[in-house]
């Protein structure tokens, strides 16, 4: 089953694509390789969801973020691309959780992108990964998350 349907199929609603709050693109293609620059949890209603993940808000919020986050992100694939069934896979994600000091369960967090990923893609949205816990994150984000993605030859 192509992404587009199964976006449709489990009824998941994508936030506005976001748009860049510096000097960069959201998206660089090169080759077959393309680029998702970080992205945060963009709700549909432009709000972000924030706090600190086990000081402000706990583990579940922070999941939920990274869930949210993905939609964001594949919100912006479709944006750019037109279809999200030009994507052949997901190669690398790296999830940063906003983090208390002592917090220690970034996977788990991240998760929730990577869990939202295999819904969309199946085992192509299985990737290579690195969760982390970060200080701070921009405007208090719980979550961000960059990936590579992987292009069909003919896309």
């Amino acid at each position: 089953m192509s992404a587009d349907a199964r976006i449709e199929e489990l009824k998941l609603e994508l936030p506005p694509a976001p748009k860049p709050a510096g000097v960069y693109s959201l998206c660089v293609q090169t080759g077959s390789l393309l680029y998702a620059s970080g992205h945060g949890p963009l709700n549909s209603d432009g709000s972000m969801m924030t706090g600190k993940v086990g000081l402000e808000v706990e583990e579940a919020h922070g999941k939920a973020a990274a869930r949210q986050t993905g939609l964001a992100m594949l919100a912006t694939l479709k944006s750019q691309l037109g279809s999200l069934d030009k994507i052949a896979r997901i190669v690398k994600v790296l999830g940063m959780v906003n983090a208390a000091p002592e917090f220690q369960n970034h996977p788990q967090v991240i998760n929730g992108f990577s869990e939202l990923m295999v819904e969309v893609f199946g085992e192509a949205g299985r990737a290579a990964r690195s969760a982390v816990g970060m200080g701070s994150l921009p405007s208090n984000i719980s979550v961000e998350i960059e990936a590579i993605f992987e292009m069909h030859p003919d896309a």
